[in-house]
């Protein structure tokens, strides 16, 4: 957008849905929020990229999958835009694409059946990020969205100390490993290990397996079990063994 809006302006919203009880439900609860207004709706992606070139406004509340230009395309398509793009809340019913819509920078992804108090706190958040100065996306993660019963929680990757595969998902272990009083928890991110390795900082991560990646700081050191066999022991006093096709790699952090 060219003109620079008040910071307490109501945010002028497009709803993208191609179902119409799910625009009519997402109207009613936005009806009830004073933090936006409503100026269009559309039932499909292509309708959804001319409106918005007309109407210009600040958030789009996007539905994920419709007919033609689905809601990844459309986001990819405000993000490649030279002026400054609508904010995107994702709203769907499909809880796996969370990472690819996190690539497009989208503030949050809400997952139907919608809630009035889950939309609003989206809603809050993108209106606390107006204003800010859009810079280039980073080229490693720093959030993960993941699937916590009937939403998706943000998870901060500093937080994730510990990586594990499990088929077609990967583990994520969150907390302080080094505090033993602190409550463990895991969350399942369907995304494989290898494409998750590929959008860490590898100056955070490193991968000692094909099935686990730590983050260094939570490897307290190495040691040699014999006949070549080298474990990763952990801050909690754990120890886990080290794939010999990453042992080198694993080292070199070492200075072995």
């Amino acid at each position: 957008m060219s003109d620079t809006k008040p910071e307490n302006q109501a945010l002028r919203t497009l709803i993208v849905d191609d179902e119409p009880l799910a625009v009519e439900r997402i109207q009613v609860i936005c009806a009830e929020l004073p933090a936006i207004r409503v100026v269009g709706t559309a039932s499909d992606g292509a309708a959804a990229l001319r409106l918005a070139e007309k109407l210009q406004p600040d958030l789009v509340l996007l539905d994920m999958t419709m007919p033609e230009i689905d809601g990844l395309g459309v986001a990819r398509k405000f993000s490649e835009s030279e002026e400054e793009p609508p904010a995107v809340i994702f709203v769907t019913a499909h809880d796996h694409f969370a990472v690819e819509a996190f690539d497009l920078e989208a503030i949050d992804y809400v997952l139907k059946p919608v809630s009035a108090d889950r939309l609003e706190r989206a809603i809050e958040r993108a209106a606390a990020r107006r204003g800010e100065r859009k810079e280039a996306p980073g080229k490693w993660l720093e959030e993960l969205w993941v699937p916590h019963r009937s939403e998706l929680l943000r998870i901060a990757v500093s937080a994730v100390h510990q990586i594990d595969a499990e088929r077609d998902y990967v583990r994520l272990h969150v907390g302080n490993p080094a505090e033993p009083d602190e409550e463990s928890r895991s969350y399942l991110l369907l995304q494989t290990i290898a494409g998750l390795e590929a959008r860490l900082d590898p100056e955070q991560f490193i991968r000692i397996h094909r099935s686990t990646i730590l983050r260094r700081d939570n490897i307290r050191g190495l040691r040699h079990d014999g006949l070549g066999v080298w474990s990763a022991e952990l801050q909690n006093g754990d120890a886990l063994r080290i794939g010999r096709t990453y042992l080198s790699k694993v080292k070199a952090m070492a200075g072995r």
